[in-house]
């Protein structure tokens, strides 16, 4: 009796361990998906500033929170941090970029790098050179620019922080670096800057993802016309980025441009894309929803999951700071029902 029992035990042990080894076979391995999830974020570059000058934020309960958390906490999952080349006042500066960077990081935030390569603000109006790299020929400019980029990566890395993305360049829609590197000019001298860029960061993150940076999302010849400039120059990048600041009047008919535009970008270069800046009048909550609902859902389906996501540009800007009135908090600092759509 013993014997058929302990005979029972061992062919139903031996049954059980068949079925679960059948079962783990079945069980694909775990994935991390992080890589390939939609970015939904926002350029905070501000926030050290806006902090040290006694500004406060706070949830939509009207509790005191940090800024970052209130930003998660609405389902933001990246943040954007800009780069200047010893600024005045040390805002953006590698140490000012490296504070907000563990701060995100800690949060389990993904970072985007933004480098533009100037003192101050490089926009398409303004691509003005550092102070210290004035009188530099082309050459020493690579070497500047190249030199610069490893030294602010460097910085993160030894934090222990990998951004996912870094932009070589803010709205480069003439070039950088002028005037030698004003694309209308000489094409092959920005694509040599570009390139230097790119290099540097795969030198040190060879994961990360180099965009390059376009205003004016909906314009589509002017991207035809510096990503074919590029790509005739031996051009490297891995991801066209575009900015989107529209009204409650425009946004419907720019979003369907603007759909048009990253399809023909995937097509027409095999690149992915993403939109790295939108904003719209902080007094208008509802319309700014909708446009971000829309502009989400359309960069999403893209094909090829090559739409990357989508980023508010200073969304805790309040109170008109620094003049500016496309962020997405109230006069009390707290957000507005646009930034609902993160959610």
């Amino acid at each position: 009796m013993a014997k058929g029992i302990l005979f029972l035990f061992f062919l139903s042990a031996t049954l059980l361990s068949c079925k679960k080894s059948k079962t783990q076979e079945q069980i694909p391995p775990i994935i991390d998906t992080s890589k390939f999830s939609f970015a939904k974020g926002a350029d905070i570059s501000w926030i050290t500033e806006m902090e040290s000058s006694g500004k406060k934020f706070y949830d939509s309960t009207n509790t005191q929170k940090e800024i970052l958390s209130i930003l998660k906490g609405v389902g933001m999952n990246a943040v954007r941090l800009r780069v200047w080349v010893n600024p005045f006042g040390g805002w953006n500066n590698k140490a000012d970029v490296l504070a907000k960077a563990i701060r995100a990081k800690n949060l389990g935030l993904r970072i985007m790098i933004d480098f533009h390569y100037s003192y101050t603000w490089a926009d398409p109006g303004n691509q003005i050179k550092p102070a210290a790299w004035v009188g530099k020929n082309i050459s020493e400019l690579k070497h500047a620019l190249a030199a610069h980029t490893t030294d602010v990566l460097t910085t993160l890395k030894s934090a222990g922080i990998s951004p996912e993305w870094v932009q070589v360049g803010n709205e480069t829609n003439d070039g950088m670096l002028w005037p030698d590197g004003k694309a209308s000019v000489n094409m092959n001298v920005f694509t040599q800057f570009v390139n230097a860029g790119y290099d540097a960061v795969k030198n040190i993150f060879p994961s990360a993802k180099v965009i390059v940076h376009i205003s004016n999302g909906w314009d589509n010849a002017l991207f035809r016309w510096i990503f074919d400039g590029l790509k005739n120059n031996a051009g490297k990048w891995d991801v066209i980025g575009l900015s989107l600041y529209l009204t409650p009047a425009n946004w419907s008919v720019i979003n369907a441009q603007a759909l048009a535009n990253m399809k023909n970008m995937v097509a027409r270069y095999g690149k992915e894309v993403m939109v790295v800046e939108v904003g719209m009048s902080w007094d208008s909550p509802i319309e700014c929803f909708s446009f971000l609902i829309d502009i989400m859902s359309k960069t999403k389906s893209i094909s090829g999951n090559k739409g990357l996501g989508v980023l508010y540009w200073e969304p805790e800007a309040y109170n008109s700071w620094k003049g500016y009135s496309l962020g997405s908090f109230d006069n009390s600092g707290k957000p507005t029902k646009a930034l609902n759509a993160f959610k």
